[in-house]
């Protein structure tokens, strides 16, 4: 089977089919193309979704992540982006595997077409040349072949014309012997270009036209088995990706196996135990006896020596009173029905610790005093870890900055070794600062953890939230509010509480109006003030203590009337005048 025998006389039909073929070639890397772009798309589509549903950093929703079901989620968006990533190598191996090639290889293709197709027509023209050629010597042969039969004719009928003289009888006999030569001649001619032509077009027919088809049709052939493999190849980059895509596939799975129920439901209780005991049974309260209401043997009166009998049901003993649950003051008050106090308990929320940790910490106070126990606990924990890295960090600064000073000082023409004294001093002080904060955390921490006894007055005093001129009562505030024996005692409770706030909205109004300075300080580093609160000084200048460091780690100062704030202690060389009204010494 081969064109140049079977298609002999279809050059046009075998040009117009191998044009189409390349189209063909050239419509399939279109529809590659096209798929890589799908591909992309998709692929961006896919990142961005995982992308949209990440948790923020640095917000409560990254918080929220620490359960096992948002872990696994967060496994699924991973497992996601890495899909997309396969969508992408699926994209790039279409790319540089099937359309760089094959546009590579139309563009030969064409190369290849338009020589096989010049070479036929270079054929065919010489062969109709020589058709041309056959076609004039045969005209002229007939022609010769005429006009020596003509001078023939002309010839004989002068030789029977006994008119005519013998020099005209014998002119015509010459005539006719030349056109008779001539188409002798003629005849020659014709059958040598005749012979020529056949040979000319036995070669054209069976030798040239039959190369030139079967170049034809092997380039073709190429085409058409280039196509198929491009189409393996289609599916083969496509096949490569499945086992990873598996993978991926196969980490969703693990990651909705992983979940743990029981485990968020402990989390759920570490976030949010408060770590108080419920609240004891209510006594009943006899109004039918002339005295007054049987009061639990933990209660106030008790404990001032009131020898009343208790009035018990059950043989159980009372608990302690939940502190958020009022008692009556007197037998004549109204009592709220149980209903009400058992709202109030449900929606009640810890009262903040002092107006001054507002003033000076923010909302929250430095403490966490105003967290339940188990979750101030968890906080100051979380606080003490976080100082403790910095400290670790601050402490590899401070190593690599003293091994970069020994090295000056072997090779002085590295560096000045005086240049790095302002930064070791600095990191130090960065490390004391630290220490100092994280000694003050572990006390609160070692507080609630029950290793100390009470808060004691350095921990008091570095928390920022008490005045040595208040009374020991205020100190309580809202947490400290057991009596001796153990129980809340909710006259003293509110007593505290009516002083705090008397005491700090005193403090605020007394803010108001400019404090006196109780000394001078000088400034041993510059300090930019960024902070609201916080003021900026520069090294060397002098300026007024108006407050002293009351532990947590800042001065107040002022410039002049108009600028004052908070500076840290260890920046300025502080000069107190011991007669100036306000200043203190702590021990």
């Amino acid at each position: 089977m081969s064109w140049g025998t079977e298609l002999w006389d279809q050059f046009d039909n075998l040009e117009k089919h191998t044009q189409w073929g390349i189209d063909i070639l050239e419509k399939y890397i279109k529809f590659v193309k096209e798929r890589t772009e799908i591909e992309l798309s998709y692929a961006k589509q896919l990142r961005n979704l995982s992308k949209k549903y990440q948790p923020k950093k640095n917000s409560k929703e990254e918080e929220e992540y620490k359960y096992t079901s948002c872990k696994a989620f967060i496994s699924n968006l991973n497992e996601m982006n890495d899909y997309a990533g396969q969508h992408e190598v699926i994209s790039e191996n279409m790319a540089s595997q099937i359309i760089v090639d094959l546009a590579r290889y139309v563009q030969e293709l064409k190369q290849e077409r338009k020589s096989n197709f010049h070479d036929g027509r270079k054929a065919q023209q010489h062969i109709e040349t020589c058709w041309k050629q056959l076609e004039s010597s045969k005209r002229r042969f007939e022609r010769d072949c005429k006009e020596a039969d003509r001078a023939q004719q002309y010839f004989e009928k002068m030789d029977a014309d006994i008119n005519v003289t013998k020099a005209d009888v014998e002119k015509a006999r010459q005539q006719a012997q030349i056109r008779h030569q001539m188409a002798e001649d003629s005849k020659a001619d014709y059958s040598s270009i005749l012979q020529k032509f056949n040979h000319e077009q036995h070669e054209y027919y069976h030798t040239h036209i039959p190369n030139i088809f079967q170049k034809i049709q092997e380039m073709e052939e190429r085409r058409i088995v280039r196509m198929g493999e491009s189409m393996k190849t289609y599916a083969e980059v496509d096949r490569q990706v499945i086992p990873i895509i598996g993978k991926c596939l196969d980490g969703i799975v693990k990651a909705a196996e992983s979940i743990d129920q029981k485990n968020d439901s402990q989390l759920v209780i570490e976030a949010y135990k408060s770590g108080f005991e419920p609240p004891g049974d209510i006594e009943f309260e006899d109004y039918t006896q002339p005295m007054k209401r049987t009061v639990s043997d933990n209660s106030l009166s008790n404990s001032r020596g009131e020898g009343k009998p208790d009035l018990k049901f059950g043989g159980k003993s009372k608990g302690k009173l939940w502190p958020f649950i009022k008692k009556n003051k007197s037998p004549k008050q109204q009592k709220e029905p149980l209903s009400h106090r058992f709202n109030e308990f449900m929606t009640s929320k810890p009262k903040i610790h002092c107006f001054r940790s507002l003033k000076r910490g923010g909302a929250t106070p430095e403490d966490f005093s105003n967290l339940p126990p188990e979750q101030r606990r968890k906080k100051l924990q979380q606080k003490v870890d976080e100082l403790n890295k910095e400290i670790q960090k601050e402490m590899d600064q401070r190593d690599a900055i003293t091994k970069m000073k020994d090295v000056y000082l072997k090779n002085p023409q590295m560096g000045d070794p005086a240049s790095l004294d302002h930064k070791l001093a600095e990191v130090s002080q960065n490390i004391e600062k630290l220490r100092v904060e994280t000694q003050k955390f572990e006390a609160w921490l070692a507080e609630v953890e029950g290793r100390l006894p009470a808060r004691s007055e350095q921990a008091r005093r570095q928390s920022g939230l008490y005045d040595s001129q208040n009374p020991p009562t205020v100190n309580n505030c809202a947490q400290d509010r057991e009596s001796p024996d153990g129980s809340y005692t909710e006259e003293q409770s509110q007593e505290s509480e009516m002083k705090v706030l008397a005491t700090d909205f005193d403090d605020e109004f007394d803010d108001e109006e400019p404090l006196p300075a109780i000394g001078t300080c000088k400034a041993l580093y510059t300090f930019e003030g960024q902070n609201e609160g916080t003021i900026s000084v520069v090294e060397g200048e002098t300026l007024y203590v108006i407050e002293e460091d009351k532990g947590d780690g800042w001065t107040r100062i002022r410039r002049n009337e108009d600028e004052e704030g908070y500076v840290p202690t260890s920046y300025v060389e502080v000069c107190l005048d011991k007669n100036a009204k306000g200043a203190k010494t702590y021990i």
